[in-house]
């Protein structure tokens, strides 16, 4: 894996209209290397994921076996059928089988023909090949040590081996070749385990798409085209890992904030009635949620999620506020005893909705205003910021104008069924 930082300029002097996945669409035309594949991201970002998961790119397979052949195998396959997959930028499979290796098969019948034991043999190989320090050198402050070793003419190819001398106790030297049969093969440069197993990984970049969309297609392509042999597993990992991690997390944390909120408002009102009327606002807000992701383009991610639970919470503060204009004037209005007919009820919840507007109108924009300048922002962590904020933002317009719409309604419609109508029975 190769690594280039490219320290980019601030946002006000790129060109107009060049956006980051413009940028790395230009990059990723300007630069191709030939068996190498563009993976961009930031980083700091980079290094955390490549120390929690082992994987640099969003998304990752990990092939886990016994044979290192069967998982460079596997590897080269699932990266051909990923590249089928819409969606995929890069795949690279590394190639585990990929080094190459000289062994040296001493012969000891011939060694110990010459007087020549095995460490003898060794020996030369290790000074010949390798090397050995024999002794330091001292420039002023500084220490270099001195390495003794072959020509590089003497150690290029396999012949040049094979004719290199081994000393003997009782007589001239002898080419290597009559000691020692040298041979060329492959093997793996490194080999990774994980889970006590040997792993190969798949080093998949993505775009224009989302990840868990993109996960579910290529899962049904790797399901369709590959054939894993017993005793071998496939895992998914990189980004992956994190939004599995939160999914999990978001299962336990979104039913006991709704059982929380759930609870406090209850606690406030005390009526079931008004805790559901309250809890409208959220599938009103959910409406411009969506819509505004939408026309952001912004796909779903664990910023989203903490923006949209977030929005609940705002969601019914607002609500709470309706409904309570709502019942202060339907109250006074009671205790003047002016609430007898649906006429007056519906004179009380005009004037609870719409002669209190201005302090709604002023709780919602205060919640908007605020979040404007994080919808506008660049710098550093504001692709995040803004996926918080975009739910809050569509949400709570869409639900301000629901709620002055349908609250009213519904209210009226409650008040004058369970309590009005049975004060006036004759009152169609």
């Amino acid at each position: 894996m190769i690594e280039t930082t490219i320290r980019l300029k601030d946002r006000k002097y790129w060109r107009p209209g060049l956006t980051t996945e413009k940028l790395i669409q230009e990059l990723d035309a300007a630069i191709k290397f030939p068996g190498l594949a563009n993976s961009w991201g930031y980083p700091i970002k980079i290094r955390i994921d490549m120390l929690s998961t082992g994987i640099k790119t969003p998304v990752g397979i990990k092939l886990l076996g016994n044979d290192l052949n069967v998982l460079s195998r596997l590897g080269q396959e699932v990266e051909a059928i990923l590249k089928q997959v819409p969606g995929t930028a890069s795949v690279f499979a590394e190639r585990v089988i990929g080094g190459y290796y000289l062994d040296f098969e001493i012969k000891r019948l011939e060694a110990a023909r010459y007087g020549l034991t095995v460490g003898d043999v060794q020996e030369v190989i290790t000074m010949a090949l390798g090397g050995e320090n024999i002794t330091q050198t001292v420039e002023g402050l500084e220490r270099y040590p001195v390495n003794l070793r072959y020509f590089q003419d003497y150690r290029t190819s396999l012949p040049a081996l094979k004719r290199i001398l081994i000393p003997t106790p009782k007589g001239p030297p002898i080419p290597m070749e009559q000691v020692a049969d040298i041979k060329l093969h492959q093997g793996p440069d490194m080999i990774k385990s994980e889970g006590a197993r040997r792993t190969a990984a798949i080093f998949v970049d993505i775009r224009d798409i989302d990840l868990g969309t993109y996960i579910k297609k290529a899962k049904e392509a790797i399901q369709a085209h590959l054939k894993v042999p017993p005793g071998y597993n496939l895992l998914w990992s990189g980004q992956f890992e994190y939004m599995e991690r939160a999914r999990e997390r978001l299962q336990v944390v979104v039913p006991i904030t709704l059982v929380l909120v759930i609870l406090l408002l209850y606690l406030s009102t005390q009526s079931l009635v008004k805790v559901c009327i309250i809890l409208m606002a959220i599938p009103f807000s959910l409406i411009g949620a969506i819509w505004l992701l939408y026309l952001l383009d912004y796909n779903l991610s664990v910023g989203v999620f903490v923006g949209i639970i977030a929005l609940a919470g705002l969601d019914a503060e607002t609500g709470a506020i309706m409904l309570l204009y709502l019942d202060i004037a339907h109250d006074e209005r009671k205790a003047q005893g002016k609430l007898n007919t649906y006429e007056d009820l519906k004179e009380v919840v005009m004037h609870g909705a719409v002669q209190r507007l201005r302090p709604k109108l002023m709780t919602i924009l205060a919640n908007i205003f605020g979040l404007f300048p994080v919808m506008w922002a660049t710098g550093a962590g504001a692709e995040v910021a803004k996926r918080i904020a975009a739910p809050l933002v569509g949400g709570v317009t869409t639900s301000f104008l629901l709620e002055l719409l349908i609250y009213p309604a519904i209210y009226l419609l409650w008040k004058w069924h369970f309590e009005v109508k049975k004060q006036a029975p004759s009152r169609k």
